[in-house]
């Protein structure tokens, strides 16, 4: 038998398994009937297949047209946006009938003017888990419903059916988890559509734990928990990291890895007990700092106690072993690229593993994004791409050069310092009275000798830092090849990059546990960003 109808959403990457359709499937049933949830299937993508391939995958699922509706509803977010519109464009094309019904943050706000809503035959905005299955029951039994735009259906929490079941065994031994254990955020930062909620809501605990239970109980060792403030209610984050303490107390071999994202002033004693407890490369905490320029802050309604931010980071970096993956955004307004600089310093100097360099996209529907239009320029010199990701062109504080030349050296910080390949050369590079402008400085050069941000390998940028910190900076050659050795034999790399021939050992290998270590740090950063 043939499903009626499909759940479908093209995922940045295979090991992402999207949370939100797995809801969508659990809740068929509770919400649209058993008969209902008995036509469902879920089909995942990823945004690199062939847009016909994608077509031709759902055609084969659904079947041939047998004169009964055929229902196909898309995941749209700002990363899949693109790939998904030729989707349903072709899907239209080659099967008119079906009914295409869209949801997500991507087509959520400002639908005017974006094609992939011209072409689909339904939107519901907002929250689906109850109004898709409801919509679905129409569609296929009647009586069809005329509005084509549908305001999602926000129920209490405990009348959404969690999703957890829906992860398959293959799920649970390749890709990352998601988990959610609160929805919503009671912060107000105008350019996150997490502005956009009242407050927070929180699922049940005990019954989430029981989920959780089941999920490790089936092998899952990985999680990462979407909630947007993790440790906004104290109790409940407790109780959390408490339950995977006594897993990994009852199987001290168990190689989980949690991911969560705090709030970065809000960290009290209880919580730092609980935190210190984890060993290495289990606890992943995403930190979002974003700015320190209290202006900066001010205008986009971000509340923040930098004095409390800094010292909770430097308390996390000195007295835990959790991965901290901090994030600063560029082109917020009134930043300047000296203050930007100067907020990156801040940071840097607190030790953090990783500092992620992203650029201020234009999110439909948040606060920021009602007062600028892609294209057109707005509050604040605010100018956007009119192509999806939606990136800041240049501001009243930064020109469209700086842009482009901070995005370049974000891709370079990549590569040099958040892959973990160059620790100790990283030490070498960052000296200076400002670690950005020091950055700065051999991005610019980087750019200007290879004219490329992508394609450069372990090998080539072994070779770009020994030229540019031995010419450019005059350092002594000698150090500079004793940390550049020491990185690249650490990282279990197996090239001859020039800079290094005649000084890597015959066969070189690392110590197996420094390759695992590393790899696994590689690996945990690249599934749970």
């Amino acid at each position: 038998m043939h499903p009626r109808i499909l759940l479908a959403t093209l995922n940045a990457k295979y090991i992402h398994a999207a949370l939100g359709l797995r809801y969508l499937l659990a809740n068929m049933a509770r919400h649209g009937g058993e008969d209902v949830r008995a036509m469902t299937a879920l089909r995942e993508f990823t945004i690199q297949r062939p847009a016909q391939e994608v077509v031709d995958a759902l055609l084969a699922a659904l079947g041939p047209e047998r004169g009964a509706v055929q229902v196909v509803g898309f995941g749209v977010y700002i990363w899949n946006i693109t790939q998904t519109t030729e989707v349903v464009r072709l899907l239209k094309v080659q099967r008119p009938a079906i009914k295409v019904v869209l949801g997500g943050p991507e087509v959520s706000h400002e639908q005017d003017g974006m094609e992939i809503v011209h072409l689909a035959d339904h939107v519901i905005t907002g929250w689906g888990d109850v109004s898709f299955p409801k919509l679905c029951r129409a569609l296929v039994f009647g009586p069809r419903p005329l509005m084509k735009v549908i305001a999602g259906e926000q129920p209490p929490l405990d009348q959404i059916a969690l999703p957890y079941a829906e992860y398959s065994d293959a799920d649970l031994a390749h890709r990352v988890l998601y988990v959610e254990a609160s929805r919503g955020c009671p912060f107000k930062c105008e350019f996150c559509l997490s502005s956009l909620d009242k407050t927070a809501w929180a699922f049940d605990l005990d019954a989430f734990l029981a989920e959780l239970a089941t999920l490790y109980q089936r092998g899952a060792r990985s999680f990462k928990f979407v909630d947007r403030t993790f440790n906004l209610k104290i109790d409940a984050s407790v109780r959390v990291l408490q339950f995977f303490l006594d897993r990994m107390a009852a199987d001290p071999s168990a190689h989980l890895q949690l991911h969560f994202e705090v709030v970065p002033d809000h960290l009290p004693e209880r919580l730092k007990a609980m935190i210190a407890q984890f060993p290495a490369g289990v606890l992943q905490l995403e930190i979002g700092i974003q700015s320190f320029n209290p202006a900066v802050q001010q205008r986009i309604a971000r509340r923040q106690d930098n004095a409390t931010t800094a010292a909770n980071v430097r308390w996390l970096v000195q007295h835990s072993q959790a991965h901290l993956h901090t994030d600063l955004i560029f082109g917020l307004p009134g930043e300047t690229w000296q203050s930007f600089a100067q907020g990156f310093d801040a940071l840097h100097a607190l030790g953090p593993q990783e500092i992620q360099l992203g650029v201020l996209k234009r999110l439909r529907g948040t606060p920021l994004a009602q007062r600028s239009l892609p294209g057109q320029q707005a509050e604040y010199g605010m100018a956007y791409s009119f192509d999806p990701p939606y990136t800041v062109q240049h501001t009243d504080a930064v020109s469209a050069e700086e842009v482009h030349t901070f995005v370049r050296l974000a891709r370079y910080w990549d590569l040099v310092a958040n892959s973990g390949r160059f620790a100790r050369t990283l030490e070498l590079l960052l000296q200076g009275e400002s670690a950005f402008a020091a950055f700065a400085d051999f991005a610019q050069w980087l750019w200007g000798t290879s004219a490329a941000t992508s394609g450069l390998t372990p090998e080539a940028l072994v070779d770009a830092l020994f030229d540019y910190l031995t010419a450019q900076r005059q350092l002594p050659a000698g150090a500079v090849r004793a940390a550049l050795l020491a990185d690249y034999v650490a990282s279990g790399a197996r090239s001859n990059p020039k800079a290094l021939q005649g000084h890597l050992p015959e066969r070189a290998a690392p110590a197996p546990s420094a390759t695992a270590a590393l790899r696994q740090r590689q690996d945990r950063h690249l599934a749970l960003r």
